[in-house]
């Protein structure tokens, strides 16, 4: 009870906020604004114990799926999931493998919440329809993806009591940004090309989730124009002199270049040798040749993966201006004719 109650709250608040009527002589308010109640909102939600750190293929992955659904449906978008009976059809279900690969099977038994009896994971997925293609269920054209991670690691070994790997940081963060963008460019004017939105399941295990909307995406592949994966933005990067994001991979392409002339506050990753590029849902897209990168500002804190990424380290400041940084460069990318390319040598 106290957990439906802390949804419907949650969802009443992330409702979206209409503008005000502007007074003669003022100019009305824009549209695509970030809302800040709400990205505390859908954090607050997503990385508080109640949900038990979302370990991929749980309950608890599955509840934030659905919560992430019941937002896109409020956001007027077309559903674009696989299972229209469930989450009004903004879900995609995905089987695990049966039996788990050797190792994984053991990671799965030292980390607790029966997490080796989990079967299925579960895609979030909306369509924000463009100008360019007509009414549903006509197919789309061009796409322009944004997605992070819904899952982390669930419960695991105590570290000073907690057992709980809430994952405020890594990917609440993310997927904060993914929704709350959904939500201003849903009640802005429409652009040219589609926008898809993708909450990924089961990242942490091995990206199950992203290798399963490969296989069963509801545009085809040769449709997405560009990729950009949300992932670590709840903190700035002291790395940074500005309190600003990066863009993994930076160098091999001309995505993140373009996007910076276009407004994007963001710069190359100032950790090459972590190889971020590699370790994020945008890697399987980027080897199916789509000019795909992540969008992250993870400055190698300690509680990456420990209990301790809980919300009381998230600078929410930081955070929601982040995100709404991001707004004008991706109404950009989806108005404009212009693709992205890799660069010599950077596809993977």
């Amino acid at each position: 009870m106290r957990l439906r109650l802390m949804i419907l709250s949650l969802l009443l608040l992330s409702l979206p906020v209409q503008p005000a009527l502007a007074r003669k002589g003022e100019k009305a308010p824009q549209a695509a604004e970030i809302c800040t109640t709400c990205v505390h909102a859908d954090l607050n939600f997503l990385a508080s114990d109640e949900l038990h750190g979302r370990g991929s293929g749980t309950r608890d992955e599955h509840l934030a799926a659905l919560y992430a659904a019941s937002l896109f449906q409020s956001f007027g978008l077309e559903p674009a999931g696989n299972v229209p009976s469930e989450g009004g059809g903004y879900i995609q279900r995905a089987p695990l493998p049966n039996p788990f690969p050797k190792g994984l099977e053991a990671h799965l038994k030292r980390n607790g919440f029966d997490q080796n009896q989990r079967t299925d994971t579960w895609n979030a997925l909306a369509l924000l329809r463009g100008t360019d293609s007509g009414a549903a269920p006509e197919p789309v054209k061009e796409v322009i993806l944004l997605t992070a991670h819904l899952d982390h690691l669930g419960l695991g070994n105590p570290v000073n009591g907690d057992s709980i790997y809430n994952g405020a940081d890594d990917d609440a963060s993310g997927t904060t940004a993914v929704l709350e963008l959904a939500r201003a460019l849903s009640h802005g004017p429409r652009p040219k090309r589609s926008i898809l939105f993708v909450l990924f399941g089961s990242e942490e295990l091995g990206g199950y989730g992203n290798q399963y909307f490969l296989e069963h995406s509801p545009v085809p592949l040769t449709q997405i124009v560009t990729n950009l994966e949300f992932e670590m933005i709840g903190r700035p990067d002291p790395a940074l002199h500005t309190k600003t994001l990066w863009l993994t991979g930076y160098e091999r392409s001309n995505l993140g270049p373009m996007l910076a002339q276009h407004g994007a506050a963001i710069s190359a990753d100032p950790h090459p040798k972590e190889q971020f590029f590699q370790r994020s849902d945008n890697f399987a897209l980027a080897k199916k040749g789509i000019v795909a990168q992540t969008v992250s500002s993870y400055g190698l804190h300690t509680d990456y993966h420990q209990p301790s990424d809980e919300i009381s380290r998230i600078d929410f400041d930081f955070l929601t201006h982040s995100i709404g940084s991001m707004i004008n460069p991706v109404l950009w990318l989806a108005n404009a004719d212009w693709h992205p390319e890799w660069n010599a040598g950077g596809k993977p």
